[in-house]
């Protein structure tokens, strides 16, 4: 079992599909690190994880935890960008603490999954 930054690495997958697991790496960005780690012909071979030799993890391993900002790292840096929009209260600042659609949609219809499932209301009779 291969673990990088925390995160276990599933077995059976091409090596640049298992690195997607990883929070902070697409499929972009995993070509770009197993160029740096010399493993850019295993995608044309398909190697998978399983077939990955110790030199070639620890290769990775130093790439990702030297060069890339990953997993809890990531994850703490948004969430104290959303937090310091709050706390100025910048309109998607406001928009998140309501819970609102941030980036300009609709909500007079649609936005159910940032407002939640539909109330229905009883029309009142005159």
């Amino acid at each position: 079992m291969v673990r990088l930054v925390g995160v276990d690495l599933p077995r059976n997958k091409r090596i640049k599909y298992a690195l997607t697991s990883i929070y902070g790496i697409g499929i972009s960005r995993a070509e770009e690190i197993l160029e740096k780690a010399g493993l850019g012909s295993a995608e044309e071979k398909g190697l998978r994880t399983e077939d990955l030799s110790d030199m070639d993890i620890s290769n990775l391993r130093k790439i990702l935890e030297d060069e890339y900002q990953l997993e809890g790292d990531l994850r703490r840096l948004k969430a104290l960008n959303l937090k310091r929009l709050m706390e100025i209260g910048s309109i998607k600042g406001r928009r998140h603490r309501v819970g609102l659609p941030v980036r300009g949609q609709r909500t007079r219809t649609n936005a159910r999954t940032r407002r939640g499932t539909k109330k229905t209301v009883a029309g009142k009779k005159k």
